[in-house]
């Protein structure tokens, strides 16, 4: 069985699409990454500001598999860590599969809980052509599957580096399926 790990971590403190990679970053209890534009209580993302300001953050961290940045490159995007605004590039884990609630222990002290999928918008694909469709593929009865990593609010603080493992902590059952937040 392959070990679950942290493979980069990234921030911005600037509303950019893409993050910068750092060697580490610290996950700072019911706020996100210090340091990172995304952090807060409410709401960070802009267009959910403007629809409302006080609406809680369930979008701290941002989670994406490395196994999906894999598979674009197989594919023939040029797309690496943190390019796609995630803060947390993880591998071994499938966060696409897990439930909502489920806690994820990253590194020593660090505790996020996965609230939702991404939900993908058209600055992905502005930032790679196609990249959109690939990522937000339709299944056979129509509806959109999500690909481009989960959502996550810090429960316990801590510093996050590349080689931590990650511990994953299902919640009770029955379990809730992850939907778009």
């Amino acid at each position: 069985m392959t070990s679950s790990a942290v493979t980069a971590v990234s921030r911005d403190g600037s509303h950019r699409f893409s993050k910068l990679v750092v060697e580490a970053v610290r996950l700072v209890e019911g706020l996100g990454v210090e340091g990172d534009s995304h952090a807060g209580a409410t709401v960070q993302h802009l267009s959910r500001v403007r629809r409302d300001p006080t609406a809680p953050n369930l979008r701290q961290v941002h989670l994406i598999a490395a196994e999906l940045l894999e598979e674009l490159v197989a594919d023939g995007f040029d797309v690496g860590p943190g390019q796609l605004g995630e803060n947390v590039t993880t591998s071994g884990v499938d966060l696409l599969g897990l439930p909502r609630g489920t806690r994820l222990r990253l590194g020593a002290d660090a505790v996020v809980e996965v609230t939702g999928l991404r939900n993908p918008c058209v600055q992905i694909e502005r930032f790679r052509t196609g990249l959109l469709e690939v990522v937000t593929p339709r299944r056979p009865d129509g509806s959109v599957e999500r690909r481009a990593g989960v959502m996550s609010v810090v429960l316990a603080g801590g510093e996050v580096r590349p080689g931590d493992p990650v511990v994953v902590e299902l919640p009770p059952e029955p379990w809730s399926p992850l939907v778009p937040v």
